[in-house]
């Protein structure tokens, strides 16, 4: 009798891997059903043997919905060439965003002597895997350049001109093409383009486009922009429809204006999409529980589909924010007008209505085509000023009849959001302050009230019951998901809690509450910052799909994005949906809309993450230059990264993130030591690891690429000396700076 306990159903486990292996990350599980012939039932049971294979960590699903065998490669892919590691190397990732994961290496002496191919390079290879758990690659085919452009500082200086990389992980400068050099000033932003390509020295650039000054106080935002292809401004025929398009009418909308729905923004906000009103209900079958109404802007009636408005949003996905300036996903006669829910003036709104018991459980919702007017616009800060007994003028006028409504449906909301134990990471926002001339003036962490957490916990609603309704109303729409945990990142994440004395039990159920009792163990301890991070690195990212999963950190079975469609498009097809299911208007999802949301779906998530990296690195750079003048400084940190070519360090004052090359660390040879996510000493077993809190003096500040570089002050913690040496190691180091010159971002978040 067989042991495999799907024999029955058609297929062996060992099969079914090697039909995933066959599919190299390609299969969907439809097309696995159908290599296999499976029918029915069969189908139910391979579902089941999926999930068991994913669970233990024999298969991965990649993000265009289909399986590969876990850490498996194809034998043959495109790679780009995109790094050197600190001993010379070639990095490779997959072009394929699926794919990526292991450490690719470039077979040594197949770089740019033999193959003519090096950084930004494309190349067909084969690969196989080495001993370190990663691959090697051997070039079978140069496929040319990665990236048509390049944004790189001109400095002419003494000797021949040069066109400097901003990319901190470049390590190539290139020549101007001949008379090229006058094209732009000393120290001005040029994107170039490689004109030739030498077997030996360096390569040659026309300039393209010159930017402005490298050293101006923007810089930071204009080379974040352009390093990562964020559109700017919009065409021609966009504006022109933009500045074209009329004021809606009341019409057949349901009128609101009786209610006082209020905004609550950030006291700089410019944009208001969604206003908020609570009352008791007053139904006697519902006591003690609660009626809100969450009103959003209604884009939808002025961007329609396939419009040149519509096709340019969908484009650039969302908006970006950056230290000094926003790049709007719609023009300004939208994006902060005739879709700003502002103070005082007459707006169309697309609302939900929701009921909730008095233990926050929601009974029923209702989606309104609605007429609005905002009875106020209050800060965070006002609004719980006036909470907290200390409110002035129109927050205190409001605070009987429309916030401690507010408060009181929060607090039922609270309830139910507390059963249900969503992620509660601990990660503090820093604020960059910049004033009128761009120069940045200071850094802050922002203060987190509970009128913060009052909208998020609406807006959550809100977003669940857009996906419920249009759920029930069999609409198809772009979902919101967050997946569980890799088991790769578990596996990371149960080597480090016990360094610091927490315990994870592989095998055990992942949920968020399992999370949220390692981060409150390690609460009022020295380790709390740590633990947060590293359960945060654990994490996956949240994308959008047409494939329900649910959220895995809010614990939420459906969720759709809904309440931000000036600034996300993801929210506009929701809305677009909600118009169609409800027959709210002629303006809702076309049956073209529905055929693409699995495309859109795609594209949003992709323009989500540029942003997403963009303003990371636009921080990175503001931060940089705030801290250019104070080199020499020490500062207190805090390691947050453990490399085999150094330590990352994270300041207390800023909250930036800098390198401690492993050439700083002193005389001994450091080895790293991935289980316990330190650096080792391999004479002494002095160590430096994740956590650690440490003073470090700062040597080197680039504004122009984000980057810092430190000395480590403190002395490593004593330790055992290792047996024996094993795995890849650091480098010895020497007193004073020397090692790489560039540094990797924060984590997406």
């Amino acid at each position: 009798m067989s042991s495999d306990p799907y024999e029955a159903h058609g297929f062996t486990r060992k099969g079914l891997l090697e039909a995933i292996r066959l599919g190299e990350g390609a299969f969907t599980k439809r097309e696995i059903a159908r290599a296999l012939k499976l029918k029915g039932d069969q189908r139910t049971a391979l579902k089941q043997a999926l999930k068991e294979l994913e669970d233990t960590g024999q298969i991965q699903k990649t993000e265009r919905k289909g399986w590969r065998v876990a850490g498996a490669l194809p034998s043959v892919t495109v790679l780009e060439i995109h790094d050197r590691d600190v001993d010379g190397e070639f990095l490779c990732r997959p072009v394929k965003e699926d794919l990526q994961g292991p450490i690719i290496r470039l077979a040594p002496g197949k770089g740019e002597r033999g193959s003519n191919a090096g950084l930004g390079d494309r190349i067909l290879a084969g690969l196989s895997p080495d001993d370190d758990g990663g691959y090697e690659a051997r070039i079978l085919k140069k496929l040319g350049q990665a990236a048509s452009r390049t944004l790189c500082v001109l400095r002419k200086g003494q000797g021949k001109p040069r066109l400097v990389p901003v990319d901190k992980r470049a390590r190539h400068e290139m020549l101007p093409a001949r008379g090229e050099v006058e094209k732009a000033k000393d120290g001005d932003l040029v994107l170039v383009r490689i004109s030739s390509e030498r077997r030996h020295g360096m390569k040659t650039a026309v300039i393209e486009e010159v930017l402005g000054d490298a050293s101006s106080p923007r810089a930071g935002s204009v080379i974040a922009l352009a390093e990562h292809g964020v559109p700017e401004g919009f065409s021609s025929e966009e504006q022109k429809q933009a500045d074209s398009v009329k004021p809606a009418k009341l019409g057949k909308r349901e009128d609101l204006r009786d209610i006082p729905l209020i905004t609550i923004d950030p006291a700089d906000a410019r944009d208001h999409d969604d206003a908020v009103w609570a009352a008791p209900d007053d139904d006697p079958a519902n006591k003690g529980g609660w009626v809100v109404l969450v009103a959003i802007a209604d884009v939808a009636a002025y961007v329609t589909p396939d419009s040149a408005l519509d096709r340019g949003a969908r484009k650039r996905g969302v908006s970006v924010y950056l230290p000094d300036r926003v790049v709007p996903m719609l023009p300004e006669r939208l994006s902060n007008d005739l879709c700003s829910l502002r103070e005082g003036e007459e707006r169309p709104c697309l609302a939900a209505r929701m009921v909730f018991d008095r233990d926050g459980t929601k009974r029923g919702h209702r989606f309104i085509r609605g007429w609005m007017r905002s009875a106020a616009g209050l800060s965070y800060e006002q609004a719980q000023a006036a909470i907290d007994g200390k409110g002035e003028g129109k927050a205190e006028a409001l605070l009987e009849g429309v916030l401690k409504p507010l408060w009181g449906a929060y607090a039922a909301l609270k309830k139910a959001r507390d059963r249900r134990e969503p992620l509660e990471i601990d990660a503090p926002e820093k604020k960059i302050e910049v004033g009128a001339d761009g120069r940045v003036t200071g850094v802050t962490v922002r203060e987190r009230f509970d009128a913060h957490k009052l909208i998020e916990e609406m807006m959550i609603q809100a977003n669940v019951a857009a996906a419920e309704a249009l759920e029930e109303k069999r609409t198809a729409l772009i979902y919101r998901i967050h997946d569980e945990p890799g088991t790769q990142k578990l596996e990371s994440l149960a080597d480090f809690l016990p360094t610091v004395g927490l315990k994870w039990t592989r095998g055990d159920r992942v949920t968020p509450a399992r999370f949220n009792r390692v981060l409150k163990t390690s609460e009022g301890t020295d380790h709390y910052e740590t633990v947060n991070e590293v359960v945060l690195r654990s994490q996956s990212q949240a994308v959008y799909e047409t494939e329900n999963i649910g959220h895995f950190g809010l614990n939420l079975a459906k969720y759709a994005h809904f309440t931000s469609p000036i600034r996300r498009y993801a929210d506009l097809m929701v809305h677009r949906a909600l118009i169609r299911a409800y027959g709210l208007g002629s303006d809702g999802q076309t049956d073209a809309e529905a055929a693409q949301l699995d495309r859109i779906a795609e594209e949003t998530t992709s323009n989500e993450r540029r942003a997403m990296a963009a303003e990371r690195d636009a921080v990175d750079r503001f931060v940089a230059a705030w801290l250019a003048d104070r080199t020499g400084s020490e500062f207190e940190g805090r390691i947050t990264g453990v490399t085999r070519f150094g330590l990352f360090v994270r300041l207390h004052e800023t909250g930036a993130d800098g390198l401690c090359p492993v050439s700083s660390l002193g005389d001994e040879y450091f080895m790293h030591d991935e289980s316990a996510h330190a650096l080792v000493g391999q004479s002494t077993g002095a160590r430096f690891r994740l956590g650690m809190a440490v003073t470090v003096r700062l040597v080197e500040a680039t504004p122009v690429t984000g980057g810092l570089i430190f000395d480590m002050l403190t002395p490593p913690e004593s330790g055992i000396p290792p047996k024996g040496r094993g795995g890849r190691g650091g480098r010895p180091g020497r007193s004073g700076h020397s090692g790489p010159g560039h540094r990797h971002g924060r984590r997406k978040r």
